[in-house]
């Protein structure tokens, strides 16, 4: 899954897309580079002192007319990352295929309306707190069982407004509403997190975080791509079916090493 953020202020690649002629072409560059899916994102979730949400109709007009676009010249699958229902539902009405939501539904659990009425995949991310709060939390007394409760609330609520099982993939959320501890501890033992979902395709999103770059003696963002390999690299040994990237080339080929390796033990 290539990351597309269409934002002025995400933490890695904010107002590299804005025109849409930009977006498009970084997307079709992550098609031919190996990119199985395009994740168009028009909301920044980085943590920002002060920040206040957008309103729905700027992330209408970040993210529609590149999907609108998109969807014309590929066939590649589109995934819209919002937390709101209209986004979704304008978004799959120009031809995103995935709804992509980092509060799992607990923002706006109308989502799953949409997804359950157009057929359109639904990703649950594990996360706590408000848009505003999530990334100020204090660290969970017990991780994976936390993680584990609120998430089957959340497969709950989607099965009870009408998705299928097939339809639903999870995200435990690496980086958000984790501490570097509690990021590190879910990577060591998201092959038990991995198999309480295993009726659900597992999605990873370590592309660039902050505790990568924390174990690299505070490296910036862009010089966080090998440490992001290594965690892409065991999160397919642990389970990953999908992995969200902003580095395509370097996930793919990391991938197809871990593939074959994979292969030659069995």
């Amino acid at each position: 899954m290539g990351i597309l953020n269409v934002t002025p202020d995400s933490f890695s690649d904010g107002g590299e897309f804005l025109s849409t002629d930009d977006a498009l072409a970084q997307a079709e560059q992550m098609i031919q580079e190996g990119a199985d899916i395009i994740d168009v994102g028009g909301e920044s979730t980085r943590p920002s002192e002060g920040r206040e949400r957008i309103s729905v109709d700027e992330e209408i007009a970040r993210v529609i007319p590149v999907i609108e676009k998109l969807s014309k010249v590929s066939s590649i699958p589109i995934s819209i990352d919002t937390t709101k229902t209209e986004v979704a539902r304008a978004a799959v009405k120009e031809g995103a295929r995935i709804i992509n939501d980092i509060s799992a539904l607990r923002f706006e659990p109308t989502i799953a309306d949409i997804a359950a009425s157009s057929g359109a995949g639904l990703v649950l991310m594990h996360s706590r707190g408000t848009f505003e709060t999530m990334h100020k939390l204090e660290p969970m007394k017990d991780l994976l069982l936390e993680m584990n409760e609120s998430l089957r609330y959340s497969i709950d609520e989607a099965r009870m407004r009408g998705c299928k099982r097939e339809q639903i993939a999870i995200d435990p959320g690496f980086g958000f509403s984790k501490s570097h501890d509690q990021n590190l501890e879910l990577m060591a033992k998201l092959e038990i997190f991995a198999g309480w979902f295993s009726d659900y395709p597992l999605l990873i999103g370590t592309s660039r975080k902050s505790f990568i770059g924390r174990i690299l003696n505070n490296a910036p963002v862009d010089e966080r791509l090998h440490g992001t390999m290594a965690t892409v690299a065991i999160s397919v040994l642990k389970g990953a079916n999908i992995v969200r990237v902003h580095d395509v080339k370097a996930a793919v080929e990391t991938v197809r090493v871990v593939d074959a390796i994979r292969r030659a033990k069995n």
